[in-house]
């Protein structure tokens, strides 16, 4: 058995998902985005799903990447035959930012459970209107930002809510990429830029240690040399009663650095880098659980994307039980993501 295979068993059990139950049947509606691919891999590899069927509204779209190996075997079909498709239990959109909302919310009203990816869209009260459809259906609503069960910050975050870093007065974090110009073009639609595209992703794992911030500031700039408009050098100050952290997020970082830290009176832990392997650094000023006093480092073996995401996903449909992340929590991230992003203040 490989090693990617025994991740997945391994989610899938730890998620609570059961042999014997009915599968999660499962409809793609749209195939632009690139994370696509690691999504499709975790649920052919998880017992829990069948995925059947895929549908692409764009033409174009369709004709450049229906030959995928992992799409060739779905059957095709359109988004009326999808939506009508009483057989269907979940839906996982993965188009554009522009039409994730209004397709979503026809998803909702059709019955289906819907995974949503990232970022679902730069307004405020749409998104909040989507979220409650869900919330009055009993729909599993779930975003698709990479990092809600990613080994190390779970770390991280679970030292932090045990106490065992005493008040927690700081949290860093940092999402880098590299884009080249056709990203690029993508992410300058929108005025938060890099912040809105990658941000949320670490946004989303600081709402997990701190909550929803009482004020938000951000500072989005273009000062790379590259002869376009997007914000590609971007930073948001959140703040709390006690607490305050910072996201960054560039778009021109040939390392690509990622990483994320919370420090606290009591100990710190820095997750870097967070991919592939994450390794992890806890310092305490005196042991606590299974960590002795003073430094303790540790690097965890590589996960593919995404696998424990469709095991909560899969285990919460299957137990008509709810997800590990709520509705409220979508609706702060949301709300705090766009104030990042210069959207709102």
């Amino acid at each position: 058995m490989s090693a990617t295979r025994r991740v997945f068993l391994a989610a899938s059990a730890a998620a609570g998902v059961m042999q014997g139950q009915k599968k999660v049947r499962t409809g793609i509606l749209g195939i632009q985005h690139s994370h696509l691919a690691g999504k499709l891999q975790a649920m052919n590899g998880n017992p829990a799903f069948e995925v059947v069927s895929v549908c692409e509204p764009a033409a174009g779209t369709r004709k450049a990447k229906s030959g995928d190996a992992q799409l060739t075997r779905l059957r095709w079909v359109s988004m009326e035959e999808m939506l009508a498709d009483r057989s269907l239990d979940l839906i996982v959109f993965e188009g554009e930012v522009k039409d994730a909302v209004p397709l979503g919310k026809r998803v909702l009203q059709a019955g289906k459970h819907l995974h949503l990816e990232k970022p679902p869209t730069n307004k405020l009260e749409p998104f909040r209107e989507l979220v409650e459809i869900a919330r009055k259906g009993k729909r599993c609503f779930q975003l698709g930002y990479l990092y809600r069960f990613h080994p190390g910050i779970d770390v991280a975050i679970d030292v932090a809510k045990k106490g065992w870093l005493g008040d927690v007065y700081m949290v860093r974090a940092a999402m880098n990429s590299d884009r080249d110009q056709k990203q690029r073009d993508v992410e300058a639609r929108y005025p938060g830029g890099s912040m809105f595209e990658l941000g949320g992703h670490l946004v989303d794992r600081v709402i997990a240690v701190l909550g929803r911030p009482a004020a938000v500031r951000t500072w989005l700039r273009h000062d790379t040399s590259v002869a376009d408009s997007l914000k590609d050098n971007t930073l948001a100050v959140f703040e709390y009663p006690k607490a305050i952290a910072t996201v960054v997020s560039s778009a021109k970082d040939p390392a690509m650095h990622r990483s994320f830290e919370v420090i606290g009176s009591e100990g710190t832990v820095l997750v870097n880098p967070l991919e592939p392997a994450p390794t992890v650094r806890l310092q305490l000023r005196e042991p606590k659980g299974p960590y002795k006093k003073g430094v303790n480092e540790w690097t965890l073996p590589a996960e593919p994307r995404f696998v424990r995401d469709f095991a909560d996903l899969g285990r919460a449909i299957q137990a008509g039980a709810a997800l590990k992340y709520s509705y409220d929590h979508e609706l702060a991230l949301q709300e705090t993501l766009l104030r990042a992003s210069g959207e709102i203040v």
